[in-house]
């Protein structure tokens, strides 16, 4: 874990996937399904198990850059994922979906994601305890926003952390600094005291501290969708936790309860 950030904040803005939600999981689950529907077999569990976390780093990875197309509102959110779901097929050994085999497989692989949502284990308890300690809370996202607000339903979290922009919002989504000052002023915080925490270093934990927030980076063991240095880190200078646990901490949110017992 880095520093605690410089000056206090009175607001914090999630990030949704892989950081609130375990979306790597749910990816795991809905591409396992679709590639024992699609793919080739393979010969048992093992390679299967093995064949899984590759089609999710593949999957996560987007090396061609659909998903960042769309956030830029170059794509639409249909044709970044055919398209991923093809250079899968072609990777993978499956066919070639044309646009009604591609609403097939699609229709089968968000019913196993959406089954597949849930929350991290920790990212209630930390959420209730920022609200708790008197922190305005909400989420901006590079998804659509009903997909967003279905996913927070889905794990409990949308009355406590209210989905406040989409990619659909202004037409495109971080690391354009706009959407973070957007997000900001649907809070009703000042971006220079409001923290935004993220999975992805670049676009969310340095961006948002370009657009003048405190940028908070979740590295999960094992969660990098790309390689990232220690130089890159060191450069990057935001404030780094492995957990939604080292969050109220770093942003010196003191837990109510600890609070109540020292004042016995």
């Amino acid at each position: 874990m880095t520093s605690s950030p410089a000056r206090p904040v009175d607001g914090v803005l999630f990030d949704i996937d892989d950081t609130l939600v375990d979306t790597r999981g749910a990816f795991g689950r809905a591409l396992g399904a679709s590639a024992r529907r699609w793919l080739p077999p393979v010969p048992d569990a093992a390679a299967e198990a093995a064949r899984e976390a590759e089609l999710v780093r593949v999957w996560r990875a987007d090396v061609n850059g659909h998903y960042a197309a769309y956030t830029r509102g170059e794509v639409s959110g249909r044709a970044q994922r055919m398209a991923r779901a093809n250079e899968l097929h072609a990777q993978f050994g499956g066919p070639a979906l044309d646009d009604a085999a591609y609403d097939e497989w699609d229709a089968h692989f968000d019913a196993q994601f959406r089954a597949a949502w849930a929350a991290h284990a920790e990212a209630l308890r930390v959420v209730d305890a920022l609200v708790a300690a008197g922190l305005r809370v909400g989420a901006l996202s590079n998804a659509g926003t009903r997909y967003q607000v279905d996913k927070l339903t889905r794990v409990a979290l949308v009355d406590r952390v209210p989905m406040l922009v989409g990619v659909d919002t202004l037409g495109f989504g971080k690391p354009d600094p706009r959407v973070f000052l957007e997000a900001c002023r649907r809070l009703g915080t000042d971006p220079a005291r409001t923290a935004y925490v993220g999975d992805e270093l670049d676009v969310d934990a340095v961006a948002s501290r370009d657009a003048g927030l405190v940028g908070v980076w979740v590295d999960r063991p094992g969660g990098r969708r790309h390689p990232i240095s220690d130089a890159q880190i060191a450069a990057a200078a935001v404030v780094r936790i492995e957990s939604l646990d080292e969050l109220p901490a770093v942003l010196g949110v003191v837990d109510q309860t600890d609070a109540a017992a020292h004042h016995l």
